[in-house]
């Protein structure tokens, strides 16, 4: 957990440089992260827009964004830009509230969590352009999420760790076997990097994404109190678990049996007919029925054991 700590109504000077063109990336751009990214915005929209905090309506959403013309205009340093910035920030601050506790649930204290998703917040009010006609909630949303995503990965337990990483890391992970064998000493560096053919920057990134994974404890409560451990909210096993794989494997087998003799397996063990009802029902005697029954029974039963 970072030192600085963020108590209302005290906002930290970040030093954060003008808004760019574009919001603080998140790590992943795919479709499926997009989709989400869009639902936590309209979630956490509708969030501010409930609150009450400050002396302005979040639900005043042109009243917020002359505090933000206001804020600009104001000179630097100056103690009404500080105190219209921590009016801003305590203003916004349900959307932190919101978003943090989407991340509750993975092994970090949700105090901690609102915190770090603050500084989130307060790079994204001194870095907001109310004139590019974006809505502020929508645009600090990306900037407050990467926050809370880069405090998991600086804590040892990432959210998502690239493919690229995950690759490196293996590719480490044999070329430190390989050396250290070889020289009788852990390889440096430098060492990783000939081997790999790699610079050291990439070597050192690639050996700290080692440390993304880490043990969560089944027996552990989650981060509230009150909230069961991990192990309590695990299904028991089902016992008709057993049988999927079997029917799996039989309904290639049963397509491939004759028209006939499917119809009075489904008869028997589906339609729960007796020899006698299927006999009836197929027009043939209760005898071949028991004798059709048996020999497809016996076959479907040595395809099974040939495909084990």
């Amino acid at each position: 957990m970072r030192d600085e700590t963020i108590r209302p109504g005290v906002v930290p000077a970040t030093g954060i440089p003008e808004q760019q063109a574009r919001p603080h990336p998140v790590d992943g751009s795919d479709g499926t992260q997009g989709r989400t990214a869009a639902v936590e915005q309209s979630q956490a929209e509708r969030t501010v827009q409930m609150s009450e905090h400050g002396h302005h309506d979040p639900r005043d959403r042109s009243a917020a964004r002359a505090l933000f013309i206001e804020l600009r205009e104001l000179p630097d340093g100056s103690p009404e830009k500080a105190e219209l910035r921590n009016r801003l920030v305590r203003m916004h601050l349900p959307l932190v509230e919101h978003l943090a506790r989407r991340f509750r649930n993975r092994g970090e204290p949700l105090d901690d969590l609102t915190q770090v998703a603050t500084i989130g917040l307060i790079k994204s009010v001194d870095r907001f352009d109310p004139d590019r006609g974006v809505e502020f909630s929508t645009y600090a949303t990306p900037t407050v999420v990467g926050e809370i995503k880069r405090h998991f990965r600086d804590k040892g337990w990432a959210v998502r760790v690239p493919r690229r990483l995950q690759e490196l890391r293996l590719s480490l992970t044999t070329a430190t076997a390989e050396l250290s064998q070889q020289h009788g000493r852990s390889p440096t560096v430098h060492e990783l990097a000939e081997r790999l053919g790699i610079s050291e920057e990439e070597v050192l990134e690639g050996l700290e994404s080692a440390n993304a994974y880490s043990t969560l404890s089944l027996d552990v409560p989650d981060t509230d109190d009150e909230s069961p451990a991990v192990a309590d909210t695990l299904g028991s096993e089902d016992e008709a678990l057993e049988g999927v794989e079997y029917r799996e494997s039989l309904k290639p087998l049963l397509e491939g049996l004759p028209p006939r003799e499917k119809r009075i397996l489904l008869l028997r063990f589906f339609g729960n007919m007796t020899q006698s009802q299927i006999a009836q029902e197929v027009g043939i005697s209760q005898m071949h029925v028991s004798r059709l029954l048996a020999r497809t029974l016996a076959q479907l039963r040595e395809r099974l054991l040939v495909e084990e």
